[in-house]
């Protein structure tokens, strides 16, 4: 920078709208604390152990794309400690009002192993994130989503 050359904040100031924020939690510690506990960890396995095949849908280890996914990916569908994941998005509009363009979005990870009395109780659904921000989500979801995928994918 020359002598003379002054620099000026508002050069520096965004004048856009405002950008999305997101907040990753990490799953891989959480999923690890599930495993340490005995009684979660049983509770884990109930699909493969305690499962009554009575022909009714109970459960979604009782549809027909659960046994499809046994059968396409054989070494998978034998272990019977294997997470078979569900993934949720929902959005909310914090401020209540509908002239706001703010939205925040949620993003669940629920754990299909589970028996179902259990699988969809707090305790067991697992927030992975929290973007917030103006306007949807649309197309650009997948750059949020990286940080899960590559947790996903390491375990």
């Amino acid at each position: 920078m020359k002598d003379g050359d002054e620099c000026s904040s508002d050069e520096n100031t965004n004048k856009g709208s405002p950008m999305k924020v997101f907040w990753y939690l990490p799953i891989i510690p959480r999923f690890k604390h599930l495993l340490s506990n005995v009684d979660d960890a049983k509770d884990l396995t109930w699909h493969a152990d305690e499962r009554n095949c009575d022909g009714m849908l109970h459960h979604s280890a009782y549809s027909s794309q659960w046994k499809n996914i046994n059968h396409l990916y054989l070494d998978f569908g034998k272990e019977a400690t294997n997470l078979r994941l569900g993934l949720a998005i929902d959005r909310m509009n914090p401020f209540g009002s509908l002239r706001n363009q703010h939205n925040l979005w949620f993003v669940l990870l629920v754990s299909y192993n589970l028996p179902p009395w259990l699988c969809m109780k707090q305790k067991y659904m697992m927030l992975s994130m929290i973007i917030f921000g103006p306007g949807q989500l649309r197309n650009d979801i997948d750059v949020y989503l990286n940080p899960l995928i590559g947790d996903l994918t390491n375990l």
